[in-house]
Formats: structure tokens, C-alpha cells, sequence
């Protein structure tokens, strides 16, 4: 059905279709609307979900985990601090090997108080063993939804998937969405370790040195596992619904000698900007990516490379520019913009591309 909706009802929409045995709710901007919205399908009877209002964002996580171990499809959302108040559960989730599906809301960290977009909320959780993916678009945010809940099960991964979509930019944009009937595209949930009273065991146990490096390494080889899930699962995706996604969404890249690299709703408007470079004469292209987690083998070899980050890592970069420096091999301009919000346009990346000095790392509207 072709509708309109925010990228929040869309996220909601999704998991309604997905039907979660259990949401647990706590509000917070630019989030609300997402848990609002599946109360109300709960409400009026469309989603047969136990809805757990809770006083936290930690007990959101912890209803989430308690619901998880019992084999129970479990979903909820955030943003901002109220991941960082999740912090100890959002660890805790993925080294229970649990298939948690959460979204969160990208908005800045305070102070100064700011609830316009920016990744480093996201990206402060990146290292805790859940699955990463940012979307770009209201259609995406519905389609990522609806994958994360079978890339999240799947046997081979079993490991949570958080769901990232720009706070205002695109959590509160009106865009069309078409909805589609899932079907048996995400089977039941069926969790080979859930809890069972008829098997009593330990969960979650102290673990000795002689062990617990193991059960790091076993949510290592599951995030390497889940590179061939997500790409089986899409291609699945679109070949029943007609919707094709990647990786990396790549907009004009086969020939291009320059490349720009960003993430979430910058990528759209870096799409124009590969445009006008290209009437100009530039060989000019865009890469947006969309997994982080696991990261994706990227070949940028032989190109200038401009990275856009909504985030900073304090004395250290960006953390988009630095994971390809790592991952790749190569030394891009690292620009750093749109942080709480701050307008970039397409005119701007234009700018970023005709002025790159490769190497360095430019602070838009700081260093100008």
C-alpha cells in the first residue's frame, strides 16, 4: 500500500507487520513518535504485543533482555542519551547472543543541549557487538526494519541489530512509503539457547580467563557470519518486494575519480552534489554507507576520497574517515559537518570536492 509517513511511523509501521511479542517504551526526543505510534496500534487492537511502558531507558534494554531470553521477539527505540542510559544492557544484550531490534534516533549529545542529528551517539556503541545499519530515506527506514528482525534471528548471527535514521532530517520528513505484507519473509523467531524450565541452566555466569576470550571471539565470527545473512536476506528482499540495497548505496561511482564517503541523509544531498560536479566536468561520485557494522570491504584505490562525518572523535578524527583509513588504505579529506544539525547543503559538498586537499581534515564552518 503507497502512503505517506515520517521515517518514525515508518520504523513503527514495520514492526507492526514484524509483530514483536514484546515492545518496552521510553520517550524521548526525536524518538517518541516511533513508540507512540506502535502504542497506538496496540491500543486499537492491529498489533497483539505486550507493550512495557517502563521509567527508563536502562529498563527498556533490561525488558528487552529479560523478554529475549525467554525466546520472545523483543523491540524497542531510542536516542541519544537515552542509548547512553541503555549502555550497560545495549553490552549486555549482545554478549547474551540475543536478537534485540532497536532504532535509534541519531540526535547530538549534550551540553549544549541539542536534539538536531548527529552520529555520535551511534558510533559511541559501535564496539558493543550489535549490528549497525543507517538509513536514508523513509522507504529505507521501513525495508531496514523489516530485515533487521531476520538478520537479527538468523542462526548464524544472533547478535542485535540497531537501526539508525537522522533525527528531524528524517525521523519527522513526510516521504511516500510503500508498505508491503511481509509474509514468511521473517519466520518465527526461534532462539537455540532461550530459557527453558524444563532444562534448568546457568545464563550469564561468571567466566573465567580460560573461557571468556572464547565467547568474545564467537560474536566476532558471527558479525564475519552476518556479512553473508545480510546479503542473502536482501537479495531475498528484493526479489519478493522489488527494492534492491547493498552495503553501500554507490550513485555514479564506476568512472568517478573522486569519491565522497558519508553516511545516513547526507548521502542524498551528496547524490545532488555528484550532479552539478559532473555538468561542471568532475568526475565525481558518491558512496553512502549503510552498514557499519559489520564494516564492508570498500575498494577506493586509485581515487581521491572525501569523507563527510557527523561525528568527532576527540583527538583522534572522524570516525567514518578513520575506519577507512584503517579498512582501506586510504588517506582521505576528512571533513567534519553537520554536527547537532548543522545545514549542509549540496552546494557545500560541492564546495568539500572542488576544494579537497587530500589528507587533511577541514572543520566546516570553523576553518572557513
Amino acid at each position: 500500500m503507497l502512503t505517506i509517513a515520517t521515517g518514525n511511523k515508518a520504523v513503527a509501521a514495520a514492526v507492526k507487520e514484524v509483530k514483536p511479542d514484546v515492545v518496552a517504551a521510553y520517550p524521548i526526543t526525536p524518538q517518541t513518535e516511533i513508540v507512540e505510534q506502535i502504542a497506538e496500534y496496540v491500543t486499537s487492537g492491529e498489533l497483539d504485543s505486550r507493550y512495557i511502558p517502563v521509567e527508563s531507558e536502562h529498563s527498556a534494554m533490561a525488558a528487552c533482555i529479560g523478554a529475549s531470553v525467554t525466546g520472545a521477539r523483543s523491540f524497542t527505540a531510542t536516542s541519544s542519551h537515552g542509548l547512553f542510559y541503555m549502555h550497560e544492557m545495549v553490552n549486555w544484550a549482545a554478549g547474551g547472543r540475543l536478537p534485540i531490534v532497536m532504532a535509534n534516533v541519531n540526535r547530538a549529545l549534550g551540553p549544549g543541549w541539542n536534539v538536531w542529528a548527529e552520529h555520535t551517539d551511534s558510533l559511541q556503541e559501535r564496539d558493543t557487538g550489535w549490528l549497525q545499519v543507517y538509513v536514508s530515506t523513509v522507504q529505507e527506514a521501513y525495508d531496514a526494519t523489516l530485515m533487521a528482525f531476520r538478520i537479527a534471528e538468523h542462526h548464524d548471527v544472533l547478535l542485535p541489530v540497531m537501526i539508525n535514521l537522522d533525527g528531524f532530517t528524517l525521523s519527522h520528513i513526510m516521504q511516500s512509503l510503500e508498505t508491503v505484507d511481509p509474509g514468511d519473509f521473517v519466520p518465527p523467531i526461534n532462539l537455540p539457547h532461550a530459557i527453558d524450565t524444563a532444562r534448568p541452566r546457568g545464563y550469564g555466569t561468571l567466566t573465567g580467563p580460560n573461557d571468556y576470550f572464547r565467547f568474545r571471539w564467537d560474536m566476532e565470527r558471527s558479525m564475519r557470519d552476518s556479512v553473508a545473512v545480510i546479503r542473502e536476506t536482501e537479495d531475498e528482499f528484493a526479489r519478493r518486494f522489488g527494492r534492491r540495497y547493498g552495503f553501500t548505496e554507490n550513485y555514479r561511482c564506476e568512472d568517478a575519480d573522486v569519491v565522497v564517503v558519508s553516511m545516513g541523509t547526507l548521502g542524498k544531498e551528496a547524490e545532488v552534489a555528484v550532479d552539478q560536479l559532473r555538468r561542471e566536468g568532475m568526475k565525481a561520485g558518491s558512496m553512502r554507507l549503510r552498514w557499519l557494522r559489520p564494516f564492508p570491504d570498500l575498494d577506493l584505490s586509485g581515487r581521491d576520497v572525501v569523507v563527510i562525518d557527523r561525528d568527532y572523535s576527540f583527538g583522534f578524527g572522524g570516525v567514518l574517515a578513520q575506519s577507512l583509513k584503517a579498512k582501506c588504505g586510504v588517506d582521505p579529506f576528512s571533513v567534519i559537518a553537520g554536527l547537532g544539525g548543522q545545514e549542509v547543503t549540496y552546494d557545500d559538498i560541492a564546495s568539500f570536492v572542488r576544494d579537497r586537499r587530500i589528507g587533511e581534515e577541514h572543520w566546516f564552518g570553523v576553518s572557513d
